[in-house]
């Protein structure tokens, strides 16, 4: 399943909300732009990412990192996301 999920990047912060729950990354990328949308934020601003839970979750439950990743099993990854961003 694909989560949106509320990360603010605080590393102390390891418990994420779950925010909304879909069956596909198209949907979930679809419920991240309306969250875009609704907010008026650009999506880095949303504190908001798509990721991959393999268990079975619910919408404001919350999750742990070692729960969840970023990619779907055999999921293929876009090139743009297979190389670091060089800070």
């Amino acid at each position: 399943m694909y989560a949106l999920i509320y990360d603010e990047y605080d590393l102390s912060m390891h418990e994420k909300e779950i925010i909304s729950v879909h069956r596909t990354r198209a949907a979930a990328d679809k419920a991240l732009k309306n969250r875009q949308q609704r907010l008026g934020k650009r999506v880095w601003e949303c504190n908001t990412r798509i990721v991959w839970v393999s268990k079975k979750i619910r919408a404001g439950e919350k999750i742990t990192p070692d729960m969840f990743d970023t990619w779907a099993p055999g999921e293929k990854i876009p090139a743009g996301d297979q190389i670091p961003d060089g800070d």
